[in-house]
């Protein structure tokens, strides 16, 4: 598996031997456009990306950009969950639910 971020070769697999053929699917990708329609003031905003277990507890929690969306200016935002799996095995499941937090 390649790290999108640093582009270095990541071993996820190495101490179970995987030595697979890799197939990359895309089970998510959302884009959004948020147009700012004000006449004098711009909006700020920031990009907040959260990964979260079955239990809903945070694994990892990024902002990954702020900036401002002048009156008039848009911005169109794109997520893609990339993953990386064997050929052999089976689809991946999607679920488009949020886990139950207890």
């Amino acid at each position: 598996m390649i790290c999108p971020a640093c582009q270095r070769r990541l071993h996820v697999n190495a101490l179970a031997g995987a030595s697979s053929a890799q197939v990359t699917v895309s089970p998510l990708s959302i884009e959004g456009i948020i147009r700012n329609p004000e006449a004098e003031t711009a909006w700020e905003f920031s990009v907040l990306v959260e990964v979260r277990d079955q239990r809903g507890e945070i694994l990892a929690k990024r902002v990954v950009g702020v900036g401002a969306i002048h009156p008039g200016d848009l911005r169109v935002f794109s997520i893609r969950i990339e993953v990386q799996k064997p050929e052999k095995l089976s689809a991946v499941t999607v679920s488009s639910r949020l886990p139950r937090v207890e």
